[in-house]
């Protein structure tokens, strides 16, 4: 059963490519993900392998948020869309994503914009407002979201093409899992502004558990944007096989057990985003369950 979802995930990420990249025409990819989150590397090399199979090629410019050059760009790609890369940062709680992606809708009306599928939350809603007019305003914008929350959100405060579209990550396909377990449990446990607020004592006091969180990173030394992000997957990648099985408030902690084949229990982040993507995408994995609580998480794992 967790093939025919990762299939039908990958399926329907290639026919979204399809419509936006052909062979032979440049495009460019950028936001691209320098930082020590795994979870956005890996929709990075999800990203690059379905461009790959729908057989456009690399792309001819990429950039971070901060190193993004109007005139190397142009140059680089005279024409064709801009693909800006995807995740969980399309609203006002990683800001300085959002103002890069208003940025480009602002100063390329010339150019069709993409942006990949993409979770939204805005915690004011004068910051909603203004990426809908920014949105609003731009002659093809095609906007992807990976829930139906983000979906309805979307629909009625954006005036532009919205598409229901799963995680790009999943263009991974089935990973082959890097080791044998460690440690009864793993905890992969978010440590930033998306952690909600809960009481962790009981998944704390399981015999064999492991605590992490995929923040920390050894310095990495590869140059090339996606060898940066093959390192940092591998590491994460390294970290979920420690466990028999992994409970995780992360949305990657959840997609990557499940490509890997581990057996997980998820918990929610601070705005249901994990929730929302299991219902609309991978909730008949037999490889995850859901719990409401860390004693319901505990429970399930210690059983």
């Amino acid at each position: 059963m967790s093939g025919t979802v990762i299939a039908r995930q990958c399926d329907a990420l290639l026919a979204l490519y399809r419509r936006h990249v052909r062979a032979g025409e440049p495009y460019a990819l950028v936001d691209f993900p320098d930082h020590a989150n795994v979870g956005d590397s890996a929709i990075w090399l999800g990203e690059i392998a379905l461009l790959h199979a729908v057989s456009a090629g690399a792309p001819a410019y990429v950039s971070r948020w901060d190193d993004f050059d109007e005139a190397a760009f142009r140059a680089a790609c005279p024409e064709g869309p801009i693909l800006i890369h995807g995740g969980g940062n399309l609203g006002d709680i990683w800001p300085h994503h959002q103002r890069f992606r208003e940025y480009l809708l602002e100063r390329f009306p010339d150019r069709p914009i993409v942006q990949l599928p993409q979770s939204i939350h805005f915690r004011d809603p004068a910051h909603r407002t203004r990426f809908a007019a920014q949105a609003g305003r731009h002659p093809d914008f095609h906007l992807y979201v990976r829930d139906q929350p983000s979906q309805m959100l979307a629909e009625r405060h954006v005036d532009c093409p919205v598409t229901l579209a799963p995680d790009s990550a999943f263009g991974l396909g089935p990973l082959p899992r890097p080791g044998a377990a460690e440690c009864g449990h793993l905890l992969l446990l978010r440590t930033d502004t998306e952690r909600a607020e809960r009481d962790d004592t009981p998944l704390l006091a399981l015999p064999g558990a492991v605590v992490r969180d995929w923040l920390e990173e050894a310095p990495v030394t590869a140059r090339d944007p996606t060898e940066r992000a093959q390192q940092r997957v591998a590491r994460g990648l390294n970290l979920l096989a420690l466990g028999e099985t992994v409970v995780t408030d992360r949305l990657h902690g959840h997609i990557l057990s499940l490509l890997l084949g581990i057996d997980h229990v998820v918990l929610d982040n601070d705005y249901g985003k994990v929730g929302a993507y299991i219902a609309a995408w991978t909730r008949d994995s037999p490889t995850v369950r859901q719990a409401a609580s860390p004693a319901e998480a505990a429970a399930m794992v210690a059983g």
